[in-house]
């Protein structure tokens, strides 16, 4: 979180419509969600199915992926899935320089973009976008899913410690007001069981209110994770804060 008490990103994203417009704003956005999750492909094969499985059901529906820009694991099977149906423009990748060597695959080889980054063929992969650091990745990330029509959000495949971050970040901002969109986990095989335990146990332990227990909605399958987005509904226990956007 930006010090001095500034929000993240805005919490009421700008949109163009003119002013006394009578048009919808939300009808001329686009869903997009924001998909956190493993650079690896995972010890299963249906974690991998699941990505794909996403993928698919995001374009089928003219979804838009946001995500961490890498080539590899899960990350690389919903964009790619993605653009093979939907196009390049279907998929936004945002990654930090320092990760660029380690979250790619051959397609980086001789392809630049115009500031001298390696960055992966956007036929295959979608738009890259390079950035300094981890900070600017996630409020990117985050700030593109606020832009978004209703139903879009961020949801968590299988994944480790980057994942968990990310995931925790934007749960976090939605407990403090900063957001609210949804935020699902992708439960394949139990994967996220442990984390359920847990979070039922804050609750009983008083850390977490019961209501807010709900920020976290769960799904065994991606059709059921697009639907918990567009069904979200925002906890009425979550904390009445104001947040500048200056």
């Amino acid at each position: 979180m930006e010090s001095g008490g500034a929000s993240p990103f805005p919490t009421t994203p700008q949109t163009s419509t003119p002013s006394g417009s009578k048009l919808n704003p939300n009808a001329q956005k686009k869903v997009k969600i924001c998909v956190y999750c493993g650079s690896a492909p995972g010890k299963n094969p249906e974690h991998i199915e699941a990505a794909r499985e996403l993928g698919r059901l995001m374009a089928e529906n003219d979804i838009s992926l946001v995500y961490g820009g890498g080539t590899v694991g899960l990350m690389g099977e919903v964009a790619k899935t993605i653009v093979a149906i939907s196009g390049p423009d279907a998929v936004h990748g945002i990654i930090p320089e320092a990760l660029v060597k380690f979250e790619r695959d051959s397609t980086y080889a001789g392809k630049q973009d115009e500031h001298g980054h390696y960055v992966p063929e956007a036929e295959v992969y979608g738009r890259t976008t390079v950035v300094p650091d981890m900070h600017t990745r996630k409020k990117m990330m985050a700030q593109e899913v606020l832009e978004g029509a209703d139903g879009s959000g961020f949801i968590a495949l299988s994944g480790g410690f980057g994942t968990m971050e990310e995931l925790f970040e934007v749960a976090t901002w939605n407990q403090l007001g900063i957001h609210d969109k949804g935020v699902c986990l992708l439960n394949i095989g139990g994967f996220y069981n442990g984390l359920l335990d847990w979070l039922r146990k804050a609750v009983e332990e008083s850390f977490v209110r019961p209501a807010n227990a709900e920020i976290l909605v769960t799904a065994d399958t991606a059709a059921g994770a697009i639907k918990a987005l567009k069904d979200y509904k925002v906890s009425q226990s979550r904390y009445n804060l104001t947040w500048e956007t200056r």
